[in-house]
């Protein structure tokens, strides 16, 4: 998948994925009068992963890649599970196993790393399953506007 750019409608199809599926399950917009290109220079993050057994990170928009002091091509041949310290991982994966039973997750906070070290938490986190409008699960996704450095 290329970087989202004008030249691909950045990456107008993943969007519409991102932002439909999210509308569909929360019944509400994940940012008003939303486009591809807003969604990607959002001011905070938005990430996705696949549905592989050890999913890679399908997207991060730019507050993601500022956030995870990494650019497109880095994050997105990274294990999902790379986000999170080894320490923090089996919560992370009982907070999916959680959403995938509730069909979402609200207020979720947990800590997460940067490519360079940086730890911080995040809070409020919203995590959703990413559903076609033919409702085939295509990955998972997840944004947050809290997070502080530690």
């Amino acid at each position: 998948m290329q970087e989202p750019s004008h030249h691909n409608g950045f990456q107008a199809d993943h969007a519409d994925l991102l932002a439909g599926s999210f509308g569909r399950i929360l019944g509400r917009p994940m940012l008003e009068g939303w486009d591809a290109k807003a969604l990607y220079q959002a001011p905070f993050p938005i990430l996705s992963h696949d549905g592989a057994v050890d999913p890679l990170l399908t997207y991060g928009n730019l507050a993601a890649q500022t956030l995870w002091e990494t650019d497109w091509d880095r994050l997105t041949t990274m294990p999902s599970r790379l986000t999170a310290e080894p320490a923090h991982r089996s919560q992370r994966a009982e907070m999916f196993e959680q959403m995938r039973a509730k069909g979402f997750i609200e207020n979720y906070a947990g800590v997460r790393i940067s490519a360079t070290g940086q730890r911080f938490e995040i809070r409020n986190a919203i995590i959703w399953p990413l559903l076609g409008t033919d409702g085939v699960k295509r990955g998972e996704a997840a944004t947050f506007r809290d997070y502080t450095l530690l």
